[in-house]
């Protein structure tokens, strides 16, 4: 945005700032935070303090510099405004979690080791940060973030760098932050912000996630519904296997109930269903047009009900009954197996096409991801402090749900 735009938008943004950042009450904290927006938003190719500030008149970069890494604001009574003013504009459909990194050149950045990040395809030097947004396919915006904490950055931990001290002081990582993987990071945002009184609607997320078992347990733990992306080698059970035991010999303690035979592969169900059970669904517009009209998002998909056999699930039921889960695989025509799969514990009832839709939901996320680091700077910060780190992903937040919240509702145009 230029600063003819920016400025048209001054009072809506002065009483956004002075709502999300209610909690700020040290003098010229919401005015620096009203600032940062403003940078953030405006056209230029870095967003770092030094270069925003340049492109402001009359803003102290070093003032700036202070508020974002030094200053000791709550990074989480922001975002929980920034939430509670966002999930009723945006009604969302589902949260949406999911990491992303930012490259990284030196070893001085907070958490920064030789990682894999989507963000490269590949494993390098790089920050990972995990992000809880809340989505629909029209609107988005990410409320909470986790900075992951590697190994190498854990004391405790056998993997831990010889100097893993020293460089934690440099950073200031506060002595209780310790490695948690991202699925934990997850669940913790989740209950952080069902904390701040908000309600899920339904939990998305990629096989990074649903890959782990415990992830997918602790939503159903939680009572939460899902829909998480997996690989084809999770094992489960037909949906028709049950429980059985050897003929009682008439001594001793009868034999339990157990499942007897191996767990075969979700592809391995797939495979025995066969290609022909596959199913076209169309579940929303996509951004290409044919002629007047959007072109329509559509492929082939199976549906199968199974029941997961992992040992986190066959513990969490006592070695009872398995659970059954919908299993949801896109077969795409011409392909020899299926190329991607989901599980979900939505009821058995759920139509299909609202399956797929919630399922493809999670793109949501990577449009938030692709909007934030190349529209608002995400990735553009160069302080090297755990508080700084919270304090810009705060602030790119906000700036993006101010942006979304005025796609939602725009103002009328004065008339002439």
């Amino acid at each position: 945005m230029d600063d003819v735009e920016v400025c048209g938008l001054a009072e809506d943004l002065a009483e956004f700032t002075a709502e999300v950042f209610a909690w700020l009450t040290r003098s010229g904290w919401q005015e620096r935070a009203g600032q940062y927006l403003r940078g953030l938003m405006l056209d230029g190719r870095r967003k770092s303090i030094q270069p925003m500030a340049g492109r402001m008149h009359a803003v102290n970069d070093q003032a700036l510099n202070h508020f974002v890494t030094n200053s000791p604001w709550d990074v989480t009574a922001v975002r929980r405004q920034l939430a509670r003013r966002l999930d009723p504009a945006i009604g969302p459909h589902a949260w949406a979690v999911d990491d992303t990194g930012w490259l990284k050149c030196g070893a001085a950045s907070p958490c920064v080791t030789r990682q894999y990040t989507g963000t490269a395809g590949k494993v390098t030097n790089c920050q990972v940060g995990v992000s809880l947004n809340l989505v629909t396919d029209t609107a988005s915006c990410p409320v909470d973030w986790r900075l992951f904490l590697p190994e190498t950055w854990d004391p405790a931990s056998r993997k831990a760098a010889g100097d893993v001290t020293e460089r934690r002081s440099r950073a200031r990582i506060p002595r209780q932050v310790t490695h948690r993987e991202k699925w934990r990071l997850a669940l913790d945002m989740i209950d952080e912000v069902i904390g701040w009184g908000l309600t899920p609607p339904l939990v998305v997320a990629d096989a990074g996630y649903g890959d782990a078992a415990e992830f997918r347990q602790g939503l159903d733990d939680r009572g939460l519904t899902y829909v998480v992306g997996v690989a084809a080698t999770h094992t489960a059970f037909t949906q028709d296997t049950q429980r059985s035991a050897p003929p009682y010999k008439g001594a001793g303690r009868r034999p339990p109930l157990i499942y007897r035979e191996p767990a075969p592969s979700l592809l391995k169900h797939l495979l025995a269903a066969g290609r022909h059970t596959a199913c076209t669904v169309t579940w929303r517009d996509g951004s290409r047009r044919r002629g007047a009209k959007p072109s329509k998002l559509r492929s082939r998909f199976v549906f199968l009900r199974v029941r997961p056999a992992s040992n986190v699930h066959r513990r969490a039921v006592d070695f009872g009954d398995l659970p059954v889960r919908w299993l949801i695989a896109e077969w795409p025509p011409g392909e020899p197996e299926p190329t991607r799969y989901w599980l979900s514990n939505l009821p058995a009832d759920t139509p299909h096409r609202t399956l797929v839709r919630l399922a493809k939901l999670r793109w949501r996320i990577e449009h938030d991801y692709r909007e934030v680091k190349t529209g608002l700077g995400l990735d553009h910060y160069e302080g090297r402090t755990w508080m700084g780190w919270h304090h810009h992903t705060t602030l790119v937040s906000a700036a993006h749900g101010f942006l979304t919240l005025q796609r939602l509702d725009p103002k009328t145009p004065a008339p002439a």
